[in-house]
Parts: C-alpha cells; sequence; structure tokens
C-alpha cells in the first residue's frame, strides 16, 4: 500500500499565498507522476497541476502563471506554490500519485490523499 499525506492547506485572504505538500510512503517501487486536483463545493474534481516523470509539468487553465508545482524525489515528495490567490480557488485539495508499487508483481496504482481545505476569503 501507498499512503499520500498531504498538508499546507488554511485560510487565506484574496492575493495572499500559501504552499502544499504531499508526501508518499508505502510500498513504492518508483513514481511515475504526482500532482494535485482540486474540488470546490457542488463542481467536479479537476486538474490544478501534474508533475510526469521525465515531461514538463501540466496546470489547470484557471492557474498557469500563479501556480507552481514542484517534486523533491529523494523524499517523494510533491509542492504545490500558490499565489495570487483567488476566492474561486477555494475548494479541497487532493494530491494524486501514479505509483508502481514494490511486492510479488509490481502493480501501477493511483492514490489519492484525503484532501486538505485551501479557503480564500475576498
Amino acid at each position: 500500500q501507498v499512503q499520500l499525506v498531504e498538508s499546507g492547506g488554511g485560510f487565506v485572504q484574496s492575493r495572499g499565498s500559501l504552499r502544499l505538500s504531499c508526501a508518499a510512503s508505502g510500498s513504492i517501487f518508483n513514481i511515475n507522476g504526482m500532482g494535485w486536483y482540486r474540488q470546490a463545493p457542488g463542481k467536479q474534481r479537476e486538474l490544478v497541476a501534474f508533475i510526469t516523470s521525465g515531461r514538463p509539468a501540466n496546470y489547470g487553465d484557471s492557474v498557469k502563471g500563479r501556480f507552481s508545482i514542484s517534486s523533491d524525489n529523494r523524499k517523494s515528495t510533491v509542492y504545490l506554490e500558490m499565489k495570487s490567490l483567488k476566492p474561486e480557488d477555494t475548494a479541497v485539495y487532493y494530491c494524486n500519485a501514479d505509483v508502481f508499487t514494490t511486492g510479488v508483481v509490481m502493480t501501477r496504482r493511483e492514490y489519492w490523499g484525503q484532501g486538505t481545505q485551501v479557503t480564500v476569503s475576498s
């Protein structure tokens, strides 16, 4: 099994900044990619940013130029720097990982964190 532990969410005023972290642990052979999705009340879950090994990061249109994703492969951790936050960024942010797990048979699976709330006041 693989666990994703998120941190860094909270309450911030409009135009403020926050930094989210997500650390993966467990039966990891290799992480193919990690990133963030978000879900606001009454809306579908949407891509925020995702890093796939060996490829440029992919961002949702609404956060381009304001959010930046980075990773520390030694720590199996991904970070999301969020700047110029807007009230419409308010959502639960979920960490997502595409992982090859160790075991008798190597398996590729997708994992989700429990989510961290980000609230931006106007």
